[in-house]
């Protein structure tokens, strides 16, 4: 196996210069989207809108995958977003994710997926440095550390957060 080191990305909190440097300084090669809508409202955030971020990774030399697969459902993130009300915190406030999310999105998504497939198809393009990306500024509040820790338990492979 090629990959050595996982990474993941959020976007918030970050310019899109600081953003993509963090890939560059990185050396990722391989961009794995997890999201189900590759879209980010308003402008901000915009560099990370499903084209423009696909021309820019491109442009960098790095392949990009969206494996939709590993994206919670709306009815999984409803359950965020009800358990974040209640706490009185924004999405983008949030600092880990709730119980309720964590234990249906494993039972409904995570133990669901195949992710030999996904490392498969990692290895046949020759990729080192992958990075899973979504929104959420730390990882603890997002999907991505769920599959980033599956894939530490799978593989015995590194995680390292940008």
């Amino acid at each position: 196996m090629h990959v050595g080191t996982f990474y993941t990305i959020g976007v918030y909190g970050l310019t899109s210069d600081q953003y993509f440097q963090k890939l560059i300084q990185n050396n990722i090669d391989a961009f794995v989207d997890i999201r189900q809508r590759r879209a980010v409202r308003g402008s901000k955030y915009s560099f990370v809108n499903s084209i423009k971020l696909q021309s820019k990774l491109s442009e960098l030399g790095i392949k990009y995958f969206h494996i939709l697969e590993l994206a919670p459902t709306t009815e999984i993130r409803e359950l965020q977003k009800n358990d974040d009300l209640k706490k009185g915190i924004k999405k983008i406030e949030r600092e880990e994710l709730g119980q309720v999310f964590k234990d249906e999105y494993k039972r409904k998504i995570l133990d669901k997926f195949d992710l030999s497939k996904m490392m498969d198809l990692l290895e046949a393009n020759n990729v080192q440095s992958p990075v899973l990306f979504c929104v959420e500024k730390l990882a603890k509040a997002c999907h991505r550390s769920l599959v980033a820790e599956q894939i530490q338990k799978d593989y015995s492979l590194s995680i390292l957060n940008l």
